[in-house]
């Protein structure tokens, strides 16, 4: 007998009958003798639609009530998954995040799970109930919802898995594993049987969405088994595991890409000690991720900066960057948001020499010119313009041998 926490996305539980199908998978697994536990998110397009409505009446809308509005989405789900258990003759209940209690810190909108007490679901497993999760909530220091960000069911789910000290946490979603990269691109990239937290943290961060980032963190962190299927097929996915677990490393495990980045250039900077401060702390006190960074050869005692941000962020930055001219003294700002951050991950990076250098000549043989580089242990990411997306995810794709 297993203890498994079953995740299922808004696709997954998008319609009613897409509920029943939930409810039937959820009592496949009890019916084998696990105790199972189950984390819902909102229904397709719920959470948008609820968004939109704080955005319509407020566009400064208060952050605590925007938490109260958007979390219903997941207890609707979480309620009606209930019921169609209960349909099927299970015992089962939902939960919101505040009966649990998933502790959260107290920043609304992009709470962190500080702790959650999973004795009585345990409890309640043991005798056979199944508790319905819902997601992406929790309840903060002042005793108000918050919520954890867009894609924070998963960091539920694991979050969930590690308190009830679960032996799997299945993430059901609208595909059937991780791919070396996204098939809609490369019709012929492959399913991997296993991948490395490492690599799918990677992956999640530049650009990959079959996992949210925190998730993956989490599961790293308190070394939750984790495997990624299909709601929709009978066919095994992909378990995210440790490193050990991956017999048969491959150089490359996949090539990511993201179009949500901007490019934003700070001219004619003063070459002089602190520089670099004054441009990119202000940015961070805004709360705005820079990621890659370079910085042109000094010219006449002075220099240019480039770096990108989330295209979500350019606005926010170019005005924080205005606002401290007189401080940094640059001559003017360029933005440009048709980019594309193309990445290439693997831990056998990490033995191998030449991977950086395939990726650069693959990419000049096609044209495509390196507007940015940064680089891990076992990550190497180039900007470029967007319009070479598909053309580089392809050219790499092949020149690391991952064409299936």
């Amino acid at each position: 007998m297993a203890r498994i926490v079953m995740k299922f996305g808004g696709t997954s539980v998008a319609d009613l009958d897409r509920i029943r199908n939930v409810a039937r998978r959820v009592k496949a697994e009890a019916d084998k003798g696990n105790e199972v536990a189950v984390v819902v998110s909102a229904m397709a397009g719920v959470t948008n639609q609820l968004v939109g409505y704080c955005q319509s009446l407020s566009p400064l809308f208060d952050a605590r009530e925007y938490d109260a509005v958007v979390a219903t989405g997941e207890n609707v789900t979480a309620g009606l998954t209930a019921i169609a258990l209960q349909e099927l003759g299970q015992d089962a209940r939902s939960w919101q995040g505040w009966q649990i209690a998933v502790d959260t810190d107290g920043e609304h909108g992009k709470a962190r799970i500080e702790s959650i007490d999973g004795e009585e679901l345990i409890e309640r497993m043991k005798l056979g109930q199944i508790p319905i999760v819902a997601g992406f909530q929790g309840i903060g220091p002042d005793n108000r919802i918050t919520t954890l960000g867009r894609g924070g069911s998963d960091t539920s789910a694991v979050a969930l898995a590690a308190a009830l000290k679960a032996d799997l946490c299945d993430i059901y979603t609208d595909v059937d594993g991780v791919y070396t990269t996204d098939p809609r691109i490369v019709p012929n990239a492959k399913k991997l049987s296993k991948i490395t937290y490492e690599e799918m943290l990677e992956l999640a961060s530049v650009g990959a969405k079959v996992l949210q980032t925190r998730s993956v963190e989490l599961a790293m962190k308190e070394r939750v088994r984790v495997q990624v299927l299909s709601s929709f097929a009978e066919i095994p996915g992909t378990m995210v595991v440790d490193e050990e677990e991956v017999v048969e490393k491959e150089i490359v495990a996949g090539i990511a890409y993201s179009r949500d980045e901007a490019k934003i250039t700070v001219r004619r900077v003063p070459d002089r000690p602190g520089i670099a401060a004054a441009v990119f702390v202000p940015l961070s006190d805004a709360n705005i991720n820079v990621d890659m960074i370079v910085q042109n050869v000094s010219a006449d005692g002075t220099t240019d900066m480039t770096f990108t941000v989330g295209k979500t962020d350019m606005a926010r930055a170019l005005q924080t960057l205005e606002q401290a001219k007189a401080e940094i003294g640059f001559a003017e700002i360029t933005s440009d948001q048709n980019v594309a951050k193309i990445s290439v991950v693997g831990v056998g990076m990490r033995s191998h020499a030449g991977v950086a250098g395939t990726m650069f000549k693959t990419l000049a043989a096609r044209g495509i010119n390196i507007q940015a580089i940064t680089t891990s242990e076992i990550k190497v990411s180039v900007l470029v313009a967007a319009e070479y997306t598909e053309l580089a995810v392809r050219a790499l794709h092949t020149a690391y041998g991952l064409d299936g």
